[in-house]
């Protein structure tokens, strides 16, 4: 569409492409970019959310359902990755099927093609359902993920008995 052109270019939406492994058995994925906001504070602030109604869960909800707040969190973490990632020369993705069944928030491709997998959740507690598209992910294609990270909001990092690493975004950092 004409107007994610438009605001891509004045940096205010950042599309993340999809995640489309060379070699592997994942079929039937989606290849359409996924939209982030390049400043989450921003986009907060032009639709009048106010601080009070996005931690009681108010404000508009974004497409697909979910909590704005949740929106604006997952865009914070693909920003926070992208400048990670930069900075040692890998590249980030999305991954999506078509008919939305399985769905990775963020996908780091290293420049070896392996892969560390990250979802993203408004959330300090972790429940099974959190994990499972990581570990459908790591079921999919063994050789080539190297990883699988859940970035939640709790207070301190750790790994489950699954393998899978639980880091609060805030954790973060060079």
């Amino acid at each position: 569409m004409v107007y994610r052109d438009v605001l891509a270019r004045m940096w205010v939406l950042d599309p993340l492409p999809a995640w489309s492994p060379l070699l592997g058995g994942l079929k039937n994925l989606g290849q359409a970019p996924k939209h982030h906001l390049v400043d989450p504070a921003l986009a907060a602030r032009l639709v009048g959310a106010t601080a009070e109604a996005l931690l009681g869960g108010g404000g508009p909800r974004p497409r697909g359902g979910g909590v704005f707040l949740g929106a604006l969190f997952e865009s914070l973490a693909a920003q926070t990755m992208r400048a990670l990632a930069q900075a040692v020369g890998a590249k980030v993705f999305h991954l999506r099927t078509h008919g939305g069944q399985h769905e990775i928030d963020l996908v780091v491709q290293r420049r070896d093609l392996k892969i560390v997998a990250f979802e993203v959740k408004l959330s300090s507690v972790v429940r099974p359902a959190d994990v499972a598209q990581l570990a459908w992910l790591r079921h999919q294609v063994p050789d080539l993920v190297v990883d699988t990270v859940l970035l939640n909001t709790g207070p301190e990092a750790y790994r489950r008995q699954d393998g899978v690493a639980v880091v609060p975004l805030a954790l973060l950092g060079p």
